[in-house]
C-alpha cells in the first residue's frame, strides 16, 4: 500500500452513462483534471482504471472510466477507494507533508521522547497533531511554527521548540 496514495472514494453512481460521483480526500482538487489513470481497491486488490473524463459539479467531481458505459457497469464500484500511484502524487511545497508521512513520527522535546503521532486533525485554522506517549496518553500539538522546531520525514522525527513547555502545566 506504500506505493499508492488515497485521493477519493466513489460515493454513488452519477448517471446512466457510467459516470460516478466521488468524495475527494485531496487538498488539491485540480489534481483530478490531470489524472490519466487511477487505482481502485476492489476486495484488497488495486486495479488500474483509465480515466476518460472528469467534470466538476458544484462541490464534487464526477469521473468516467474507459469501457464503463452504463450505471450497471459501475455499480460495483460504489464505496470503493480511489488511489494514485506514488509517482503520480502531487508535489508538495517545502514544509508541507502528507498526513500518512506524519503518522508514526516520533516527537521529541528537550531531546527526550514525547510520543508518536497517531493522527492529524485538519482544522480550519491549522492542523493539529495527536501525539500519544508510552502510557497511552494523548496530547494535541498545533502544527504551527511557534511549537515545531523541525520535521524530518526521512528519519520520522519531529522536534518541538524548547519553549514548548507551556503545555506541561496541565490542569488535570
Amino acid at each position: 500500500m506504500e506505493d499508492f496514495f488515497l485521493i477519493a472514494e466513489i460515493s454513488s453512481i452519477f448517471d446512466e452513462n457510467g459516470f460516478v460521483k466521488i468524495k475527494s480526500y485531496s487538498d488539491f482538487p485540480e489534481r483530478f483534471f490531470l489524472l490519466d489513470k487511477v487505482y481502485i481497491n476492489i476486495y484488497g486488490d488495486y486495479r488500474e482504471f483509465i480515466v476518460e473524463d472528469v467534470e466538476r459539479l458544484e462541490n464534487y467531481f464526477i469521473i468516467k472510466f474507459r469501457n464503463f458505459n452504463s450505471n450497471i457497469d459501475v455499480e460495483f464500484l460504489v464505496g470503493c477507494t480511489v488511489f494514485v500511484n506514488k509517482k503520480d502524487a502531487v508535489t508538495l511545497d517545502e514544509d508541507t507533508f502528507f498526513i500518512h508521512d506524519l503518522i508514526g513520527c516520533e516527537v521529541v522535546f528537550n531531546e527526550k521522547f514525547f510520543g508518536n503521532i497517531v493522527n492529524v486533525l485538519s482544522l480550519n485554522s491549522n492542523d493539529v497533531y495527536v501525539v500519544e506517549d508510552n502510557d497511552g496518553i494523548e496530547r494535541l500539538i498545533p502544527a504551527i511554527s511557534q511549537f515545531i522546531d523541525s520535521i524530518n520525514i526521512v528519519e520520522k522525527k519531529i522536534t518541538l521548540k524548547q519553549d514548548f513547555d507551556e503545555f506541561s502545566d496541565d490542569e488535570n
